[in-house]
């Protein structure tokens, strides 16, 4: 009988030592909830004042920037303004010599001067170059952005998730990531982050100019000494270019073009209505980057408007084009990826990768890369 209340009272003791230990470590978690929920408050107030001074910084940025512009916009009106000026007084000194019933030599004494000054007014025109200075500024702002969006989703990949909710449709989902917030494999070659949209796009034998000889499996084009026999075609270019077979009208698509074994190339997209004696990215539905190798200058180029990069020569390209955002973008593409310049798209009508070749060139040539990358 002893023993067994002995045994109960141990149970006793037993049961109350778990409770106290049950009851201390309800305690601690209690703390370490309030004190997570206080760290976490203090995180969050100090990544709002982060936030809050990159917002503070990139609006003081704009309202500069939009200052400048307009400073620009009153300079350029100014400019034109002066030489409606200059014109009128023109027309109203010409319209009085006209009128006027003088001797010869008086009339040529008088009028030659005129006649100077109205040749000069042309070159007062071509000082007006508001247009260039303001596609600076819009290519200087892009390039900001693309540069932020790469260090956050680059450097911080794991702390700054895609935003867009991983839920959507597929094409949806693509496409809106952009290129920079795609994951990025242990591969050394950066240009898997566009595996997923990579088309296997070849060159078309019936839009290729005569002296450009295709070959490899329609992959890779080089200019030639002589014309290839390719038949008789209503498309064919009059000029050393050539655009693929491949057409895109929805969703994202990338590829990549080797470079390096030509001194004078464009690489870009085109309508399918380019004219066959029109280069790329002279006319309103084609864009591309030109390198000119005598120049040693890379450029972009847009209806006519050329933007000059300031960047080495590429040794390959990929463009990358959002059709959902409107947008195509070039990348040299070497250990890493980097970006050389990107449009907004002003056409809703399918698009062909195109490509122009230095027609002086013999040899020279562009290779488009498989999907895979090779």
């Amino acid at each position: 009988m002893v023993q067994c209340v002995t045994l109960k009272e141990e149970e006793i003791q037993d049961n109350s030592k778990e409770l106290e230990v049950t009851i201390e470590t309800i305690h601690l978690l209690r703390e370490k909830l309030s004190k997570t929920k206080e760290y976490t408050s203090q995180i969050k107030s100090q990544i709002t004042r982060d936030f809050s001074c990159m917002k503070e910084y990139i609006e003081r940025q704009e309202r500069h920037t939009l200052v400048f512009i307009e400073q620009e916009q009153k300079a350029a009106e100014e400019k034109i303004e002066e030489v409606i000026h200059q014109l009128c007084i023109e027309v109203d000194r010409l319209t009085d010599i006209t009128a006027k019933t003088v001797s010869d030599e008086v009339a040529e004494h008088d009028t030659l001067p005129e006649r100077h000054r109205y040749r000069d007014l042309p070159s007062i025109m071509n000082k007006i170059t508001l247009d260039d200075k303001l596609n600076v500024v819009k290519s200087a702002v892009e390039v900001l952005k693309r540069k932020l969006e790469i260090l956050l989703s680059e450097k911080y990949p794991e702390q700054f998730p895609p935003v867009e909710p991983p839920d959507l449709c597929q094409e949806t989902s693509a496409c809106s990531l952009s290129p920079e917030s795609a994951v990025k494999s242990p591969e050394p070659m950066s240009s898997s982050r566009f595996s997923q949209w990579a088309d296997d796009v070849t060159f078309d034998v019936r839009r290729v100019y005569e002296r450009l000889a295709v070959t490899a499996q329609n992959r890779k084009v080089m200019v030639s000494s002589h014309p290839t026999d390719y038949g008789p075609s209503p498309n064919r270019f009059c000029i050393s270019q050539v655009t693929c077979s491949q057409s895109f009208s929805t969703g994202c698509h990338y590829w990549e073009v080797i470079t390096k074994d030509s001194d004078g190339w464009a690489v870009g997209v085109a309508h399918k209505m380019i004219g066959k004696r029109e280069k790329l990215g002279r006319t309103e539905h084609s864009w591309c980057v030109e390198w000119l190798g005598p120049r040693k200058q890379l450029s972009a180029w847009h209806r006519n408007q050329e933007t000059l990069l300031h960047k080495d020569k590429p040794l390959k390209v990929g463009v990358f084009l959002e059709l959902q955002k409107k947008t195509v973008s070039f990348y040299s593409i070497t250990d890493e990826e980097m970006l050389l310049h990107a449009f907004e798209i002003s056409t809703s009508d399918p698009l062909y990768p195109a490509f122009w070749l230095y027609g002086l060139e013999i040899n020279g040539s562009l290779t488009i890369s498989h999907a895979n990358g090779t």
